[in-house]
């Protein structure tokens, strides 16, 4: 039995540190929701809430974003010497081709994240999961020189263990093949697993590792981007892991509906650069000499913008896009999420669109693997429908896209959800389109699954059951925290 003195001590040491985080939270945490629900919780649950905070708090994500900034400066200079020739080559900030509006959001991504747009790109965009995964897999056994590669999930399974294996064969045939995971992501992932891949000469590193032998139990900042790049000419990006359950292996989730996108052409210049910083963080290991960035080669008729965000950039990049995205729509705006967790910036702009009279459809999936984060969307739902946006549930698979099209002329794919890990937190990866071609497919896409999902009414909304609204007010406080 312990005695009383002991807890007495455990209780004011408990405070005394509450209160310093207290103080340091008022200081320091710009969002005065989010502040007030970490002070609550570590007031109302004693030093639950404080490892709470240690794991997921904002004092810890500053100093791995101080980190990543002292040893990207060590690189930044050469990496920005070869990327800003292919840039200048390629710039296509005035194309005519690119309208009012879009031109408009092209100067708004470069400021805020010093995005550089492209033309010349080829695109292909893949929703079908073993389409996508055949296409990347042939891409990777044509490859020469190097395969560079960075996923938050990569599982040991048949999926994982056909790539491993081709990637081995492609390293013992000469070419180098990196491949960066995330440490959070990949926590299943199995030594004797790692362990065979480095073996077969395949480099691997782990992003922020985590865990008592690291000295580090903070589970943000996590590295959300999936990217493949190949030889410095081809790559891929987009929504879609590694794993059985993203080619529709598993019942349990049933289809798997993801947007992935295979391109080549200058803009892969600034894919390898996004890598490259991320390996050299993780690693130390510098490659950002020419070898890894080849004279680019005219590939097709696309103009693409490539987003890295996270937050050791401007604060808000996905959030100063996806809000000028939608103010500078004129017809429709349609968004498609794995996750949603709007903040009350996002809701104005959604809700003030529809009222202009834009047609704001948003598609999201009916059921989640995160309980909590799909009633704290469904909690806004009201607000949204009242002003006139059409919300639809999808069930017929696992929705784990995020592409939003404007006006059928422009969209947006990549690997950040409509929430504040990937507003704030993540690292997360872009690509603008800026060709009504791509934007009218994703729309004929977005369509087809817009018709086969259920419309959600306000009536519906306000009379769900109690312990509906219930589970809506609780997401409704976690929100600030999601």
């Amino acid at each position: 039995m312990v005695p009383p003195i002991v807890w007495t001590i455990l209780s004011i040491a408990n405070y005394v540190v509450v209160i310093l985080l207290i103080e340091h939270i008022v200081r320091t945490r710009r969002d005065p929701r989010g502040a007030l629900v970490w002070i609550l919780t570590l007031i109302l649950l004693p030093v639950l809430g404080l490892v709470l905070y240690l794991l997921v708090g904002q004092a810890p994500i500053m100093r791995k974003v101080r980190r990543r900034r002292r040893r990207l400066r060590k690189i930044q200079r050469a990496l920005s010497q070869q990327t800003a020739v292919l840039a200048q080559a390629y710039d296509a900030r005035e194309k005519e081709a690119i309208q009012g509006p879009q031109r408009d959001l092209i100067h708004v991504a470069a400021r805020v994240s010093d995005a550089v747009v492209t033309r010349g790109n080829n695109v292909a965009i893949y929703h079908d999961a073993e389409r996508a995964f055949l296409a990347l897999s042939l891409a990777i056994q044509e490859a020469r020189a190097h395969v560079h590669m960075e996923y938050y999930i990569f599982a040991e399974d048949d999926t994982g263990l056909a790539l491993r294996d081709l990637l081995v064969r492609k390293a013992r045939e000469g070419a180098e093949v990196r491949v960066l995971l995330d440490a959070v992501g990949c926590w299943r992932l199995g030594q004797p697993f790692v362990d065979s891949m480095r073996e077969g000469g395949v480099k691997v590193a782990f992003f922020l590792p985590w865990g008592l032998t690291h000295r580090r139990l903070q589970l943000n900042c996590r590295n959300h981007r999936k990217l493949t790049v190949i030889d410095g000419r081809r790559a891929f990006s987009g929504s879609k892991n590694i794993a059985d359950e993203y080619l529709g292996r598993k019942k349990k989730y049933g289809p798997w509906l993801d947007t992935h996108l295979e391109v080549s052409g200058p803009c892969v210049a600034q894919l390898q650069e996004v890598f490259v910083e991320d390996w050299h963080f993780a690693t130390k290991e510098d490659l950002s000499s020419g070898h890894y960035f080849p004279t680019p080669i005219v590939e097709g008729d696309k103009i693409v913008q490539i987003v890295p965000s996270g937050p050791d950039r401007r604060e808000g990049v996905m959030h100063q896009l996806l809000n000028a995205a939608v103010n500078s729509a004129r017809h429709s705006v349609s968004l498609l999420t794995a996750y949603f967790v709007p903040d009350a910036t996002m809701v104005l702009a959604l809700t003030s669109a529809a009222f202009r009279g834009v047609r704001v459809q948003v598609l999201l999936p009916s059921r989640s693997d995160h309980w909590v984060v799909l009633w704290a969307g469904r909690a806004i739902y009201e607000d949204l429908l009242d002003a006139g946006v059409e919300i639809y549930e999808y069930d017929k698979g696992m929705l784990h896209a995020k592409e939003m099209i404007v006006d059928s002329h422009w969209a947006m794919v990549g690997s950040a959800n409509m929430d504040i890990r990937s507003f704030r937190i993540n690292f997360e990866l872009t690509s603008m389109l800026y060709d009504e071609e791509s934007a009218r497919r994703l729309q004929g896409d977005f369509d087809a699954l817009r018709d086969a999902a259920r419309r959600v009414t306000l009536h519906e909304v306000k009379h769900w059951t109690y312990p509906q609204s219930l589970a809506a007010g609780f997401g409704r406080l976690a929100a600030p925290l999601l």
